[in-house]
């Protein structure tokens, strides 16, 4: 578990995590079934449209609930005093967007984007059969664009979403994000 919660918004290679920890590959395929099924984490898979050079199968591991995760790691800091603030910002705002699609019944697919050129998107969400892409930042004055190949091929501009904007991308009010 520690090794998971070191990885949160990386994604995660089970073989990796089986050398990392001296555990079979199948071991650690079954106890990250039993926390996902415990509702401790959840997979957010790879959004591809067969681009070419888009990543297909890889999965990113994120906690429901950050306190679970700075408790496996032993760390309480203030935020200010944190280096893995993007990190825990990230694992927030997916984990509580998930909780309020699900609350909510809006049929969102949930996902990240990344090619192998290292071209990524924190979040994609799919609905009705359109893509929005989200990135975070924890710090309001950091300007970001969305990957030209995201932004051509999905004819979306992406969203920044900061801690002054955060309360509507979490509770799904998509008036003036």
């Amino acid at each position: 578990m520690q090794a998971l919660a070191l990885q949160i918004g990386s994604e995660v290679n089970t073989n990796e995590l089986s050398q990392l920890v001296g555990a079979d590959k199948n071991t650690i395929n079954r106890y990250i079934n039993i926390l996902e099924k415990g509702y401790v984490i959840f997979k957010l898979p790879s959004f591809s449209s067969n681009l070419r050079n888009e990543i297909k199968k890889n999965k990113k591991i994120y906690f429901y609930d950050n306190g679970i995760r700075n408790m496996i790691i032993g760390n309480f800091n203030a935020i200010a005093l944190r280096q893995d603030k993007g990190a825990l910002w990230e694992n927030f705002l997916i984990s509580e967007r998930l909780k309020q699609n699900a609350y909510k019944m809006t049929l969102a697919r949930s996902y990240f984007w990344r090619t192998t050129q290292q071209q990524e998107v924190d979040y994609v969400e799919e609905m009705a059969q359109q893509i929005f892409g989200y990135e975070f930042k924890w710090n309001p004055k950091k300007k970001i664009k969305l990957p030209k190949t995201f932004t051509d091929k999905y004819q979306d501009k992406g969203t920044l979403i900061n801690k002054e904007n955060f309360r509507k991308f979490v509770m799904l009010k998509t008036d003036g994000l």
